[in-house]
């Protein structure tokens, strides 16, 4: 009796054995979305979270995708992504929003080139005068708007099959906002109830980005899901208050002049001394090959972030897992593709 009751008891534990192996092999984990498809988010490594490819600046009302030739872009831009991929760059998120020269193909190619992951952008630009958005963002609903943005994600961009990774909007450093930036910005909202996509507003000051997380709010989104472009031309007070909301601060203007690495390390140790670090993104907003300049126009390189600001903050006392986190963790959190209610 007692073997028999030492057996089942035996059989039980192996039972439920397997039971949690399987459950944590199926554990659903984060993902993005790259132009080769999904990856695990804990995969991205290294991560330059905003910086440009390709800009177009032509205007919506003209804006014809397509309009270049793709191999001399591939050409120019490669030695720009082989320097990064030296300096241990593993995954590159482009922001250049619809109708401003965003070209899947040239992404995937350049990835499948240098072994760099590349995510890009859905949405709409709403700054400098609107010449960047379509004419039908003034004639729809933010929900008819986001189902645009939605098709590209369910379905691909510009019959390519090739899927955004992200929602990036544009909104008037220098003004309230308008109705029409009002709507792109619950379109925005929309599309990531529905799909779980981060949303990445060009926003500037810190008054624009209150009143883009309190449209938020509106709209059941979690600060979570938003990050803060140009965070620099806020102040420190903004970035601690917006940072301890939750939201993404991201100071994405990183450039090889002296004067300005010692301000931004000085931004950086700000939000360190606040417990903040972990809601940081650092990148360039550099790059871009222009469209109808010979040969691409000048290129600013993506990698001013490796030669001078990480040295920079190892001076002032940052560690590697502080850079570690920022460059690696902040963006696998920050891009992972879920929904987030508040």
């Amino acid at each position: 009796m007692k073997t028999k009751l030492f057996l089942n008891f035996a059989i039980l534990l192996i039972i439920l054995s397997v039971f949690a192996f399987s459950f944590s092999c199926t554990e659903k984990k984060d993902r993005v979305m790259t132009v080769n498809g999904w990856i695990d988010a804990e995969t991205m490594g290294v991560t330059l979270p905003h910086e440009h490819i390709i800009v177009d600046w032509t205007g919506a009302d003209s804006f014809q995708y397509g309009a270049w030739d793709k191999d001399s872009i591939i050409l120019a831009v490669k030695p720009y992504f082989d320097e990064i991929k030296e300096l241990g760059c593993q995954t590159f998120i482009d922001c250049t929003p619809s109708y401003m020269g965003r070209d899947p193909v040239v992404y995937k190619e350049l990835s499948e080139l240098t072994g760099i992951n590349i995510i890009f952008a859905v949405g709409y630009y709403g700054a400098i005068d609107d010449k960047y958005t379509p004419q039908h963002a003034w004639q729809e609903s933010s929900e008819e708007i986001a189902l645009r943005w939605l098709d590209e994600w369910e379905n691909g961009t510009h019959g390519t099959g090739i899927k955004p990774g992200i929602i990036k909007i544009g909104i008037p450093f220098d003004t309230t906002l308008s109705e029409l930036h009002q709507k792109l910005v619950r379109a925005a909202a929309s599309a990531h109830l529905q799909s779980g996509l981060t949303i990445v507003a060009h926003t500037g000051p810190g008054e624009r980005a209150y009143e883009v997380l309190e449209i938020l709010k509106e709209e059941g989104v979690s600060p979570e899901a938003f990050v803060w472009t140009h965070a620099l031309l806020g102040t420190r007070e903004d970035h601690n208050d917006i940072g301890r909301m939750g939201a993404w601060v991201s100071f994405d203007w990183v450039s090889t002049e002296q004067e300005d690495i010692q301000q931004l390390v000085e931004n950086i140790k700000n939000m360190k001394d606040n417990d903040l670090l972990h809601k940081l993104l650092l990148s360039h907003d550099a790059g871009w090959y222009t469209i109808g300049e010979p040969g691409g126009g000048s290129i600013r390189p993506y990698t001013a972030i490796f030669t001078h600001l990480i040295p920079a903050m190892k001076e002032a006392g940052f560690t590697d897992d502080d850079i570690s986190l920022i460059m690696e963790k902040n963006p696998q959190e920050a891009y992972a593709v879920k929904i987030r209610r508040i």
